[in-house]
């Protein structure tokens, strides 16, 4: 038995979790492995039960489970908090606990959705990135941070922090996917200013000489913002450290027409090696959507798509994630489309599009 810690979190995160429930159920039939979720709280609504965003019976539960399904945390009720208390710190203390130093975000176009996309169908033929970030160390973490109210003038300040063995590490699960892959690199940084970025652009330059096969190049963070959108078929796969990451693939988000299409899985481990021991957490990269929240309009494919990462990443079963992904695509093709991926009046319920994968799951 493989044990999921399933954590909805807030907004639309319970509803686009649910779908990806009925998708780990549907596959159960097709492999040998059978999958015990265990539910817990994070964010907002473990605050309101727990006073605090990240219990302790819910870590416990977390410490129990190979890996992680997290729908998303926030919303506007819980802005006043403390920042120790925000929902957001649940998912930054998850990270940091399981040491999930490694965001991998896949930007894959859907044919059938191009059109949706406000950049023009031509710069997004043959787009298929997947962009590395480094999740537990930079501006987010960094020491010190807080705000500062003595008069005459309030100021605040945060700290970009890097150690050579986080750099090290996050560039060399890069180097090492982009080998396996056989495709181009390209690290992300801004080192004409920044010194965590000069240190960062050293080790890269480190590691590629022993990672001969893959060639790679630098990007300022910059020109990379804008060159995907420009040009973006010219990236495989791109690393960044943390605050950079977060920004260009919130951005990528836009060639695939939607952030509710984009998966996302963090690991404390480099793909292809053993496993065993690591915890590895699967989610949507967007987020709570507090204003569309109990409507069932929300787009569960980044959620489902995140499930099929782990299936590949966590378990080993690339088969299982690829049928997953192609039955994604399938009903896509078919014309199923939730509110933010339809050109029309006309769409389809969250509940609906999870249905459609499960029965094309089914048929196969």
């Amino acid at each position: 038995m493989s044990y999921i810690a399933v954590l909805p979190g807030d907004g639309i995160g319970p509803e686009v979790v649910d779908e990806a429930v009925k998708i780990i159920k549907s596959v159960e039939d097709l492999t040998d492995i059978k999958y015990q979720l265990e539910f817990g709280e994070v964010g907002g609504s473990a605050y309101e039960k727990h006073g605090n965003p990240l219990p302790e019976i819910t870590m416990e539960l977390i410490q129990n489970c190979k890996a992680v399904l997290f729908g998303a945390v926030g919303g506007p009720k819980w802005d006043d908090l403390d920042s120790d208390l925000r929902p957001e710190m649940g998912i930054l203390k998850i990270r940091k606990t399981l040491d999930l130093y490694a965001n991998l975000r896949p930007v894959k176009i859907f044919e059938a959705l191009k059109e949706n996309s406000p950049v023009k169908s031509e710069i997004l033929e043959n787009v298929d990135i997947l962009i590395i970030r480094e999740l537990t160390g930079g501006l987010y973490f960094g020491e010190p941070k807080m705000q500062m109210n003595e008069k005459p003038e309030r100021s605040a300040v945060d700290t970009m922090f890097y150690k050579e063995k986080e750099i090290e590490r996050i560039v060399r699960l890069a180097f090492t996917i982009s080998k396996s892959n056989n495709l181009k690199l390209t690290s992300v940084d801004k080192a004409n200013v920044l010194e965590t970025s000069r240190l960062w652009r050293k080790i890269v330059d480190e590691l590629g000489n022993s990672f001969s096969e893959v060639e790679y190049n630098h990007m300022l963070v910059d020109n990379a913002a804008m060159q995907l959108i420009q040009n973006p078929r010219q990236f495989n796969i791109i690393v960044s450290e943390n605050t950079f990451g977060d920004i260009l693939t919130d951005e990528a988000s836009v060639l695939s027409s939607s952030l509710g299409m984009l998966p996302s899985a963090s690991l404390s481990f480099i793909p292809g090696e053993s496993n065993d021991d690591k915890k590895s957490l699967y989610e949507p990269i967007h987020g709570s959507a507090p204003d569309i929240a109990g409507q069932s309009i929300s787009n569960p494919v980044g959620m489902i798509l995140s499930t099929a990462m782990m299936f590949e990443f966590t378990y080993n079963q690339k088969e299982i994630s690829d049928l997953i992904f192609s039955c994604v695509e399938k009903v896509i093709n078919d014309g199923y489309r939730t509110k933010d991926i339809s050109n029309s009046k006309n769409y389809c319920t969250t509940l609906e599009m999870g249905d459609a994968i499960v029965r094309e799951i089914r048929s196969r």
